[in-house]
């Protein structure tokens, strides 16, 4: 791709200042993404932690009333007092649905719902895994569980701090987590949620989507995927889709003891819209210094270009036929002259185009050695209306009518152009004057508008060299199955000749009687012959063989006309003959 020097002016002094100021913005702009990526992750790491400290503080809090209820043993006489421990417990921890107090012995002693009947009776559950647990460790989380698949649930069991004092063991709804999750805020719009162990949701400000149940709850399973990217991500926030499939940048912590994770995320918008308030302003301060760049690039680049575009707009319009336009350059330098040059170059293309214009109005209608004659001696008045004695010729083909109605316009379209072709050659050689062509007919002025020697003569043999050319043609077209013929009439006469037509088509034409007969000749000629009138066979009697054929009563004409034919005996030789005497006339 090829450019103008200006724009290369341009880009060039446009690149040299806005390429470092680009490179600036564009560095300045990643480092600043950067730091605050590194920023945003390290705040919602912390918030993740904290959210977790909450949640961990709730359960804390659920595990601090448990031990109330298990610092005594069971003595006789202490069931009251035990009742009493669990009723207050359970008052103190709303989240607690159901709470049973096991001795050593792994019996159940009492057992206190909110949802089903109490009971005291004695159950044996040393084999729970609840207080086998809690035996062991001291405290035991459960798994989470669905209610009849929507409410999550957890077991929590808390032993004494001695053997004889039992255990507690808790059922603690984890609906009511909600009421700390809902309060965990990170920015306006960012919030917090969790996953247990087998990655359920178990706690969300959306407190439907943790009622829709665990497994088959498609929210949590996008929770899980993200906290799978999040682990392969080291633990720094991440930017993904969450579980409303909104785009968020999110980071985890995880809640150890019971084998829970924090979410905390915030949507990508809020989180980076410092970061793209300051794109933005760089990106507008960037974009003014584009515009001052461009600017001023814009000036120089034409001061330096300015001469240049007038030339190669000169160029144009001369190139365009605009010969009356001018360059004005005034540098005093090549430019200058190069565009008084060009000037010059101007004035002689208009006199050539002007030349070229008369030439080829001449060439419509005369050969274009007679074109050239008339042109050079600057003088069109040999076109003008005038009498002269002339040779005219008329010819056409026979059987042209009938055979154009049988057959393809392609092909007839082929016919008359070699037919064409071959008489223009013979005319254009003979430099006679081609004024009228209808279909397959021409006629054809000789010894106008210039004068030739022995007109009568070169007309007949050109007839003669018309008439072999088109019969050559017309013995290919019989091979073809076309049946055409090729007539021709000649007459010689005075005549008015001269340009008939308006501005914009001329055409140079003869009217007179003699045009009248051989129009009339040639509509009577048959196939190879060619007609002439007595005036004409008189003129070249003696040096052309021809037929008398008497007298004929043409259509127009009151009395007969006598009529010559010259026909095609021995016509090829005669006629090669005819044309070199012809040319040593010249």
């Amino acid at each position: 791709m090829r450019f103008s020097l200006f724009w290369k002016y341009f880009v060039a002094l446009f690149a040299a200042v806005t390429v470092p100021l680009v490179a600036s913005g564009i560095s300045d702009a990643w480092f600043s993404y950067r730091d605050q990526r590194a920023m945003l992750s390290t705040l919602l790491r912390v918030e993740a932690a904290a959210a977790a400290g909450k949640i961990q503080g709730f359960l804390d809090g659920v595990e601090a009333q448990l031990r109330w209820t298990v610092q005594r043993g069971w003595d006789v006489g202490e069931e009251s007092q035990h009742r009493s421990d669990v009723l207050r417990a359970m008052r103190q921890a709303p989240a607690i649905i159901s709470l049973s107090l096991v001795d050593a012995a792994g019996t159940e002693r009492l057992h206190v719902s909110r949802i089903e009947l109490n009971r005291t009776a004695g159950t044996d559950r040393s084999g729970d895994p609840a207080v086998v647990g809690a035996r062991s460790d001291g405290i035991w989380y459960g798994p989470v569980t669905y209610r009849q698949g929507s409410e999550p649930f957890m077991t929590m069991a808390i032993a004494g701090q001695r053997q004889a004092f039992g255990a507690a063991v808790a059922d603690i709804n984890l609906k009511l987590i909600w009421t700390v999750i809902a309060e965990i805020r990170v920015g306006e719009k960012g919030r917090a949620f969790v996953l247990d162990g087998a990655g359920r949701l178990i706690a969300h400000p959306d407190i439907s989507k943790v009622l829709q149940g665990g497994d088959e709850n498609d929210a949590a399973a996008k929770l899980r995927r993200m906290q799978d990217e999040i682990t392969a991500a080291g633990g720094r926030a991440i930017a993904a889709r969450n579980a409303d499939d909104d785009a968020v940048v999110t980071a985890m912590a995880e809640i150890p003891r019971p084998g829970w994770t924090v979410f905390v995320e915030q949507p990508q918008a809020e989180a980076l819209a410092p970061l793209l308030a300051s794109l933005w302003r760089s990106a507008g301060l960037l974009f003014a210094a584009t515009i001052i760049a461009a600017a001023l690039a814009y000036w120089l680049a034409r001061r330096l270009t300015e001469p240049i575009r007038r030339l190669e707009e000169g160029t144009e319009k001369i190139g365009a036929g605009e010969f009356d336009h001018r360059i004005e350059i005034a540098t005093g330098d090549e430019l200058e002259r190069l565009a008084v040059g060009f000037n010059q170059m101007a004035e002689e293309l208009a006199v050539s185009k002007e030349r070229s214009e008369r030439i080829a109005r001449l060439k419509r209608f005369l050969a274009p050695q007679v074109a050239e004659i008339v042109e050079k001696a600057g003088d069109e008045s040999v076109l003008a209306g005038q009498r002269a004695e002339v040779v005219v010729i008329f010819c056409d083909l026979r059987g042209f009518t009938a055979f154009s109605a049988h057959t393809e316009p392609e092909e007839i379209m082929e016919v008359l152009q070699a037919y064409y072709e071959a008489l223009g050659a013979i005319i254009t050689r003979y430099a006679a004057t081609l004024t009228n062509v209808s279909a397959d007919g021409l006629m054809v002025l000789v010894n106008a508008p210039i004068a030739c020697v022995d007109p009568a003569f070169r007309a007949v043999e050109m007839a003669r060299e018309m008439q072999d050319a088109v019969q050559r043609l017309i013995s290919d077209w019989r091979k073809r199955g076309h049946t055409i013929g090729f007539g021709i009439g000649i007459a010689m006469g005075s005549a008015t000749v001269g340009k008939v037509g308006y501005e914009g088509r001329l055409d140079y034409t003869a009217i007179g009687h003699v045009v009248n007969l051989a129009s009339r000749l040639c509509s009577s000629a048959a196939d190879r012959q060619i007609l002439i009138d007595s005036s004409l066979a008189h003129s070249v009697g003696g040096r052309i063989p021809m037929t008398a054929l008497g007298s004929i009563q043409l259509k127009g004409f009151d009395e007969e006309v006598p009529v010559y034919d010259l026909g095609m005996a021995g016509a090829s030789a005669d006629a090669a003959d005819g044309a070199s005497k012809t040319e040593a006339k010249r």
